[in-house]
């Protein structure tokens, strides 16, 4: 997720822009990127789907979108389940994860 709003006329060049400037990995990885207005009331989903960029865009008619709490850096790292949870509106500081086995990576 990107941590600074962005200007939602943006399309696929403009988004590819801030992620190229920003991300030392690629951006073909396959990884979601995620971009919030200023308002929070609009979100665009850019990702590789590997054959082209997909770009998604949902504007709520009412109420805004949650931005979890980023650090000094300009992106945090979602897991799908915390992005599933922002695009229906689920507060995630009220969400208590019960405790689960995680293979650590090699």
């Amino acid at each position: 997720m990107y941590s600074h709003p962005v200007d939602m006329r943006k399309g696929l060049h403009g988004l590819y822009g801030l992620i190229y400037g920003s991300q030392s990995g690629g951006v073909v990885s396959g990884a979601v990127y995620i971009f919030l207005n200023r308002r929070r009331t609009q979100i665009k989903l850019f990702t590789w789907e590997g054959d082209g960029f997909a770009l998604y865009h949902k504007r709520l008619e009412k109420g805004s979108f949650e931005q979890p709490v980023i650090s000094n850096e300009n992106t945090v790292k979602l897991s799908m389940h915390q992005l599933q949870c922002i695009l229906q509106g689920v507060v995630m500081s009220s969400i208590k994860m019960r405790h689960r086995y995680q293979q650590k990576a090699a």
